[in-house]
């Protein structure tokens, strides 16, 4: 775990990159902006987690890290040793958790459940979802802080890293660390507008998609947009698999995980 801080005092803000070692956005966002030298208003403390996964180029070497939390010190495993570390370095902190992803190109954001944080920093990200994890946030860094976990793009691609460094910013901006970020000789590849509450839409896990071992897998339908009964959803080595009720697919990839193709979601409405 590699750790900076800047600006005098106890942070009350951080930011975390690469709790996964094959999503390197959050470390190269935090390099840039350590790069910038940005003259903070209050402190805050950037973390780049899993340095051994990305210095290996694999997304954990024991365990997913983001489903290791609260960690042990004592466990033989690398995560959970180190998830129980980053929860002491996060204690009472405002945390940004930057990821990316192979479902949707397009960040979007993820909470425990929707609070007086989250409405108060989301309309300041560029996003346009939040997510409710709900039942699901177990084992995951959302779960013991109160943290806003931002999906910044597609896995491994320039757009996801440039994406996650505005994020970063507007997120710094939301919460004091520095002034918001300006539409200028940086031409930022996401609209940095305040949005109003009512252009934020909020969904809800509802439960699993699972997904069997196969050879090939293929999904029929889109991230965030409705699938009705009997719409056909996906397929594993050609047995298709249609949908039982209407929902809401999020994080609905054909190879982002070992045993489920993502999860199925509830549409609550907005954040006004």
């Amino acid at each position: 775990m590699r750790i900076y801080e800047l600006g005098e005092g106890t942070p009350e803000v951080a930011v975390v990159g690469s709790v996964h070692g094959d999503e390197p956005c959050g470390e190269r966002a935090i390099e840039r902006l350590l790069a910038a030298e940005p003259d903070v208003e209050r402190p805050v403390k950037l973390v780049v987690a899993n340095e051994e996964a990305l210095e290996a180029g694999v997304r954990y070497l024991d365990e997913d890290l983001n489903r290791a939390f609260p960690g042990d010190a004592t466990a033989e495993s690398h995560e959970r040793r180190l998830a129980h570390d980053l929860v002491r370095e996060l204690r009472g902190k405002t945390v940004l958790s930057l990821h990316s992803t192979q479902s949707y190109a397009e960040p979007f954001a993820l909470v425990d459940e929707v609070d007086a944080v989250s409405r108060a920093i989301c309309p300041h990200l560029p996003i346009e979802y939040l997510v409710e994890t709900g039942a699901f946030a177990a084992g995951r860094l959302i779960d013991h802080a109160h943290t806003i976990e931002v999906e910044c793009g597609l896995q491994g691609t320039d757009r996801a890293a440039d994406n996650a460094y505005w994020i970063v910013r507007a997120f710094l901006s939301a919460t004091g660390v520095l002034p918001a970020p300006v539409e200028g000789e940086e031409e930022p590849p996401l609209s940095l507008h305040r949005r109003d509450e009512a252009e934020v839409t909020v969904f809800r896990m509802l439960d699993r998609i699972p997904k069997g071992p196969a050879e090939e897998y293929r999904v029929f339908v889109d991230n965030f947009q409705r699938v009705a009964p009997g719409d056909l959803v996906a397929a594993a080595d050609g047995d298709e698999f249609s949908a039982d009720s209407e929902f809401y697919p999020v994080l609905l990839s054909a190879n982002g995980y070992e045993d489920v193709f993502g999860y199925a979601a509830d549409r609550l409405g907005t954040l006004a």
